[in-house]
């Protein structure tokens, strides 16, 4: 039997476990899996086939656009590889598949009866006969040529009518067309089901009357072609399709031998304990010792030595790194400087990260610079070859409010409606007739797999070629990827590397090295230690102003420092978790704050909590406290703990397995006899960090990383905001980084053409904002203009400048707009002049070495008015804040509020006026499912200030937009830290632009 799962892209219906389930319950003993051009799904086939007692066999259904070309069809697991390196290849030249397939060694054929070709065949290539070609058949010419080569052939695509509606229905959202406008070859034919639970319309009473009978009733409508028969048979019998789940699929070793493996891993802590630690630090030794044994008892030799190496390489390229998740456990992986994270420091446990129990594989997390990170996955894949290195695959499904969307298009709605549909959802609207099937169809596609894409970092490295498990893609990026996601390949037995890519890392980097060029220090950013024990790092740590360094930054993360008075490592380490959002809606966050201030102000809700959380004062701080609490409070094993947490963070799809954890966690409680209100305010607290809260390696990785951006911060803080700036910052807009440089006591300066680069620029004190910021101005332009500079020294003016660019009128005018020829001592008006005098509205000729050059016209002016407020419109539109004036000395009112920022501490339960820029907003549904926004603002000293807005001022005095604002509210204070309750917000008139 030949079967299209949903894997089968806006096509299929029926889900993998649907599937095998309905085959098994119709009497089919042998299923194969044919999705169009891919081969996703067969792993997780596979062992559903196992589990319900179905013969799985692999293959896939080679389409070209609508047109079906032949179905593939794996004799065993050298075919399914056969089948993949097919897929694969046509997916990295683009070409259509060819009419007649290439001669598989181990792989059958089966084409269409309407596309079997005439004359000789090859012994694997067979005709697809369904019940409806049979008549067909018998008015033929070629029915013999057919009929003695033949197999039947009966597609399932769907289950019943409602199946075949919901096929329609994805068939129209993939040509993006109407219902009303499908053409058959873009279906697939009604009679493609199992069991019709209704009468379908279209063609098929044969199989209408008869489908859901065994297998043996399917035979007896080909019971005149016995040939055929045959063929069916023998082909099923052939076949023999197995996965293996249980052995690890990575490479498996460094060095080409696991005992060579052993001992360079050995050698290479050994000598990272020395640098990390010295020469007498006998808990280190101890630790090692342990771990190595771990490592080398499950044969993750290879695994640590294949990340070493990628580390290695990206150190000798002067790339910096930072290795995070729960990797960060292991004092070998700080020995290798793959972490910067010291375990015994916050005495993490490796068995978190690998122990002999752990039925999922674990993985390094390893953090690049956006701009290297590219560089870093293209070694990988040359270091250990394409033809065993891929991309980690994701599937993106159909979901929510985009469901609604995709169907409101195929009944042709306007998109007032389709918004009106998303607002009020099912819950209340009066359903009619195009709104009751939208949703009924929509409830059925909900989680349907839709696109695959790319998992955001993960990089597998295989033993094998990696087409013995998958077809491969070839998206944008230029990297093979897998077909299926992290699921499948845990589920598989790989181990995935991730490479991330992460801006604070770009910032870091670069503001080290611009800290090296601008004043000739060099900085260690890795001497952690040294940054920890820094009393002005502290300093600065505990005022909240984290402007630009990495994940302490945001308003929320800003108040929790100031609130913690958080000036330590252990501190910060804690933070970074409780943060979480889901943490923070428990009111655990608040509790921890107050616990932390008051420790002994509070009663543990058990003595398994003060025994176990004793170090976070009863609250679960970390992934590793649900896994102990679960552990020693509720009784689970470490394993089932382990399911039940991941699980919560989403990191399983079996919700059957995760229930009954959940189930065995209440009836252990009860077993233990605790109340029913202490159990359920446990698993309150629970599922509240479980989904969100980070592993605490995870944190302190963070931490340590936060640690570094405000090192260069406290140090360095004209080249580390010129970083931050360089690396498009972080939670804030441009124009926010840009204020922080100018409050720490650098000069802006708007870009120049012969001071700026291609990014924003530091000399001294002066920072130079860089090209790319200059909105239209093309690239090429950007680049091109240092690059001439370096060549040939600097501008001696505005007919030099046009002379060596070749730039054209448009872009020059924007340089000119913003004051980029400021050197000549000419006025803008003048230049723009002078500008069209020697462009008008061509482009010059190509610059040629003159041996004689021709003076250009020069015209006498009138003396022409000029304001500098202009220039702050002029630069707002073009950089999108102004340089020369601030948004402040843009308002019609000379009034600043009464209080400043710095001063609001002094007035908590006053009523206050107050001036300030809008920053950013934070939108929040409350559980009322009412709206409130908190806001983040800037005074016209450049000091932040926080604001609450809830509903009812909300919806009589909402923002409206960018700007300055005029707030009326009381002060209030949590834990030393103020803000504002808002009565009344009003946006602030500008001056205008004098010129219009």
């Amino acid at each position: 039997m030949f079967s299209h799962s949903n894997y089968s892209l806006r096509y299929g219906t029926l889900p993998l476990a649907t599937l095998v389930e309905t085959a098994q319950k119709a009497g089919i003993e042998a299923l194969i899996l044919t999705d169009i051009n891919n081969t996703t799904g067969i792993p997780d086939f596979t062992e559903a086939c196992e589990k319900q007692g179905v013969k799985p066999i692999a293959g896939a259904e080679i389409r070209n656009g609508n047109d079906q070309v032949y179905t593939l069809v794996a004799r065993n697991n050298s075919g399914f590889r056969e089948i993949n390196e097919f897929i694969t290849l046509h997916n990295a030249n683009g070409e259509d598949y060819p009419d007649r397939a290439p001669q598989f060694k181990q792989c059958y054929v089966v084409y269409p009866v309407h596309r079997f070709p005439a004359g000789k065949l090859y012994d694997n290539e067979f005709a697809g006969i369904a019940i409806r070609d049979i008549n067909k058949l018998r008015a033929s010419a070629k029915s013999s040529h057919v009929i003695e080569n033949g197999i039947i052939m009966q597609p399932v695509t769907f289950n019943d009518d409602d199946g075949y509606q919901l096929h329609r229905h994805l068939r129209a959202i993939d040509n993006n067309i109407l219902l009303s406008q499908l053409e058959p070859e873009m279906l697939a034919h009604p009679s493609e089901i199992f069991i019709p639970a209704s009468p379908v319309s279209g063609g098929q009473s044969l199989w209408r009357r008869h489908a859901g009978r065994h297998e043996s009733e399917l035979i007896k409508y080909y019971e005149a072609l016995p040939q055929v028969i045959r063929n069916t048979k023998a082909l099923l019998g052939d076949c023999t399709f197995s996965f293996d789940f249980k052995t690890i699929k990575n490479k498996k070793t460094f060095t080409g031998s696991r005992y060579d493996d052993k001992l360079l891993l050995e050698k290479l802590a050994g000598d990272g304990l020395l640098y990390r630690y010295g020469k007498n630090n006998k808990e280190a030794q101890r630790r090692i010792k342990h771990e190595l044994e771990i490592i080398d008892t499950l044969g993750f030799s290879s695994y640590f030595l294949i990340t070493w190496d990628i580390i290695r390489y990206s150190m000798s390229r002067g790339y910096y790194h930072v290795g995070r998740g729960s990797g960060a456990n292991s004092i070998v992986a700080y020995c290798l400087r793959i972490t910067d994270v010291d375990p015994i420091e916050l005495d993490l446990y490796f068995e978190r990260f690998l122990n002999p129990k752990r039925k999922s594989p674990p993985d390094f997390d390893i953090d690049y610079s956006w701009k290297e990170r590219d560089d870093v996955t293209e070694y990988i894949f040359k270091r250990y070859g394409r033809a065993h290195t891929a991309l980690l695959g994701a599937m993106n499904t159909f979901k929510g409010k985009s469901i609604i969307r995709e169907m409101g298009k195929v009944y042709g709605l306007p998109k007032s409606e389709i918004d009106a549909l998303v607002e009020s959802r099912k819950s209340t609207l009066a359903l009619d007739s195009i709104t009751k099937p939208l949703f009924h169809y929509g409830k059925m596609l909900s989680e349907f797999p839709n696109l695959r894409t790319i998992h955001a970092g993960g990089v597998l490295i295989s033993e094998e070629p990696v087409t013995c498990y998958t077809a491969l893609d070839l998206p944008p990026k230029g990297f093979p990827t897998t077909q299926w996601d992290m699921y499948v390949a845990e589920a598989i037995g790989f181990e995935k590397l991730d490479i991330l890519s992460q801006r604070g890392i770009g910032h870091i980097k670069e503001a080290a090295d611009l800290v090296l060029r601008n004043r000739r220090i060099k900085v260690d950013v890795h001497d952690i230690p040294m940054f920890k024990r820094d009393e002005l790092v502290k300093e600065q740590l505990k005022s909240g102003d984290t402007i630009g360094c990495f994940y302490i930054e945001s308003p929320a993360m800003r108040g929790l420092l100031k609130k913690l008075h958080c000036s330590e490592y252990v501190s910060l380490v804690a933070a970074s978790s409780i943060i979480r959002p889901g943490v923070a809606k428990s009111g655990m966050m608040k509790e921890y704050i107050q616990r932390f201030h008051n420790p002994g102000g509070f009663s543990y809700l058990h003595s398994v909590m003060k025994e176990q959380l004793e170090e976070t004062y009863g609250v679960m701080v970390y992934q590793e406290d649900v896994i102990k609490v679960c552990h020693h409070f509720a009784g689970l094993d470490l394993a089932d703990a382990d399911v039940l947490r991941r699980a919560m963070s989403g990191k399983t799809r079996s919700k059957r397995e995760m229930q009954l954890i959940v189930d065995k966690f209440f009836s252990n409680c009860k077993e233990k006899e605790y109340s029913d209100e202490l159990t359920k305010e446990v698993w309150r607290q629970i599922e509240s960090f479980a989904g969100y809260s980070f592993s605490k390696a995870h944190s302190a990785s963070y931490a340590v990383e936060s640690y570094q951006s405000l090192y260069l911060k406290t140090y360095f803080p004209h080249e580390f905001h010129v970083g931050v700036i360089n690396n498009f910052g972080g939670f804030y807009n441009t124009w926010v980084y840009v204020n922080e440089a100018g409050k720490w006591g650098a000069a802006i300066h708007l870009p120049c053409v012969n001071k700026s680069e291609f990014s924003t620029t530091i000399y001294g004190t002066d920072i130079y904002l860089g090209f790319n910021l200059i909105q239209n101005f093309e690239s090429s332009f950007a680049q091109n203009i240092p690059m001439e500079r370096l060549d040939n020294g600097e501008f001696t003016g505005l007919e030099d400048f046009v002379t060596r660019t070749r730039i054209t009128m448009e872009q020059l005018i924007l340089l000119i707009r913003l004051d980029a020829f400021r050197f000549t001592g000419i006025d803008k008006k003048q230049l723009l002049w002078d500008a069209h005098m020697l462009l008008g509205k061509s482009t010059p000729p190509p610059a040629m070495q003159q041996l004689f050059a021709t003076p250009a016209k020069h015209f006498e002016l009138p003396v022409l008015v000029h304001q500098t407020v202009e220039d702050a419109f002029d630069e707002m539109e073009l950089l999108g804040f102004p340089v020369t004036l601030s948004v402040f000395d843009l308002l019609k009112t000379s009034f600043r509020g009464d209080v400043k920022a710095k001063e609001l501490i002094h007035h908590v339960g006053k009523m206050v006026r107050m001036v300030g820029n809008l920053v950013t907003i934070k939108y929040v549904t409350t559980v009322r499912n009412d709206m409130m926004n908190f806001g983040t603002f800037l005074d016209d000293e450049g000091n932040f200030f926080d604001t609450t807005h809830f509903a009812p001022s909300l919806s009589r005095y909402p923002f409206k937009g960018r700007g300055v604002y005029l707030i009326l509210g009381k002060v209030v204070e949590e834990f030393g830290f103020p803000s504002v309750e808002v009565e009344k917000l009003a946006r602030l008139e500008t001056v205008p632009d004098p010129r219009y």
